[in-house]
């Protein structure tokens, strides 16, 4: 009881804030220059819906943008538009739309993209035409090197109280169309693929528990949910018939959500209740437990070059601690709670919500909510080094793979502001890296095995390669194969000679 009044006191104190500020719309051209005049951030490009008038950035498809995913080949952005139920697709750098997904089902209609139901998420009521709805899509991630993009739904539109399972759309990016539902359990939010492609998880705000899904086939038919496990409690939905506020009635509000760089961990942030990070033993499938020393209120969470950094909402900071320090407090955690110090801090706007960074690993970049702002950190110093005025209520943020450009949603409120992308072109005091395209996952076809240290092709790989085929390897890619294993030799004691 004391953790949920302590999260509506946040989110009062949050509101106070944001109507006290004012709504702000910076037009296009805005600039800043960091402290140092060594980084120029300009507002290059909008796309909005807050003014019809303004023809050259008005576009309707625009309604409480949510999230932005840059694909990872770099050529598109993905705009989720939560109360329009729709993605909308455009082409990085010149900022045109693409495609617009529509989010709208039937039951007739979607039979055939649905994936056979898991057993894991129970049903409080029995609908006549459950898979009728309207999907609100929130947060997305990218599998199988950028194939796929998985949206997951905030609720069904009939489900006011967002107590029954949601649902999960998968985009096939080549075609940017919707090949997969899968379901979810309640208010899913975070969804976050593991580095090896294994697996993915989906975290749901709504009731503490985050499931497991199975993608390791390229094949969509069989992916499938492994574990649904529990961070504490499993909040009970048995609210009745009385309207629930579900940004804050909803436990530890699970959010932020990432995979240590070995799979081995995930790790949730726990943005109400009680607090802290919650720890995933995903090898071993098992809820370790719930570690505190952060400040209160953790939205977001990253892991670059050996740091874990979090976005901390309402008091508006970014911090960091080394993230084998933090795992090795957290393998020794007592009855499933740890604590751990020494958080670097650095203060930014208020309202930290979505935090990336630059290829280069040397700055952080912050929406922050309530002061309507971009923020700059440097990594080196942990210093807030520049900031921009952003469309009121910025919540997602993406940066494209060569940092140029940074992406910006901004989603509105009640009380107006948002319905908004903001694009920023940022100009370093040094170029950053390009980061690198993962390599393309094509289920329409079988690769055929690599050349050992670019020499030569053991018959061993060869026969390994042939007897996981299963018969659908034509006779000629068989014989391309046999000749690169008799060339690549010869061709490599020729270069000796």
């Amino acid at each position: 009881m004391k953790s949920r009044i302590t999260t509506l006191i946040l989110a009062a104190l949050v509101a106070v804030s944001s109507l006290a500020q004012g709504i702000i719309h910076p037009k296009v051209g805005t600039t800043a220059t960091s402290k140092d005049g060594k980084m120029n951030i300009a507002l290059v490009a909008k796309k909005q819906n807050y003014s019809v008038a303004m023809k050259d950035s008005h576009d309707p498809d625009i309604n409480s943008p949510k999230s932005v995913n840059v694909s990872p080949d770099g050529k598109k952005y993905y705009v989720n538009s939560l109360e329009g139920g729709k993605t909308v697709v455009f082409e990085m750098g010149t900022n045109r739309k693409l495609k617009t997904i529509n989010h709208n089902f039937t039951d007739e209609g979607s039979k055939n993209l649905w994936a056979k139901p898991s057993g894991l998420f129970k049903w409080h009521k029995q609908w006549n035409n459950p898979n009728t709805f309207m999907g609100k899509p929130v947060e997305a991630t990218f599998s199988h090197a950028g194939r796929y993009l998985w949206v997951p739904y905030y609720r069904r539109t009939y489900d006011n109280n967002a107590v029954e399972p949601s649902a999960m759309a998968i985009i096939n990016t080549r075609e940017d169309k919707i090949v997969k539902l899968m379901e979810t359990g309640p208010l899913p939010k975070m969804v976050a693929t593991s580095h090896d492609g294994k697996t993915l998880a989906v975290t749901h705000w709504g009731n503490n528990t985050v499931g497991l899904i199975d993608i390791s086939s390229s094949n969509p038919d069989d992916w499938h949910y492994t574990k649904l496990l529990i961070v504490d409690y499993e909040l009970p939905l048995n609210f009745g018939n009385r309207h629930v506020n579900r940004d804050t009635e909803s436990g530890y509000c699970l959010r932020g959500t990432v995979f240590t760089p070995d799979d081995q961990y995930l790790i949730v942030c726990c943005m109400g209740g009680a607090g802290g990070l919650a720890v995933i033993d995903v090898k071993n499938q098992k809820y370790l437990g719930r570690m505190q020393g952060m400040m209160g209120n953790v939205r977001h969470i990253l892991l670059n070059d050996g740091y874990i950094y979090l976005s901390i909402n309402s008091s508006g900071y970014v911090q960091r601690i080394k993230l084998d320090k933090f795992m090795e407090a957290a393998k020794h955690m007592t009855n499933e709670h740890g604590r751990i110090d020494g958080w670097e801090n650095c203060k930014v706007g208020a309202g930290a919500r979505t935090i990336e960074i630059s290829p280069s690993g040397k700055y952080i970049f912050a929406a922050c909510n309530n002061a309507s702002r971009l923020c700059v950190v440097d990594t080196r110093t942990m210093q807030m080094i520049a900031e921009i005025a952003v469309d009121s209520y910025p919540v997602g943020l993406d940066i494209s793979n060569d940092g140029r450009y940074v992406l910006v949603t901004s989603q509105g409120r009640k009380n107006g502001g948002g319905n908004a992308v903001n694009i920023y072109q940022i100009d370093y005091p040094e170029p950053e890296p390009v980061k690198k395209e993962p390599a393309a996952a094509d289920s329409d076809s079988i690769a055929a095995p690599a050349a050992d240290n670019g020499s030569s092709i053991s018959q061993s790989s060869i026969m390994k390669w042939l007897s996981t085929t299963t018969g659908q390897v034509t006779a000629g890619a068989i014989a391309a194969v046999l000749i690169a294993a008799v060339a690549v030799p010869v061709s490599m004691k020729r270069r000796r000679k």
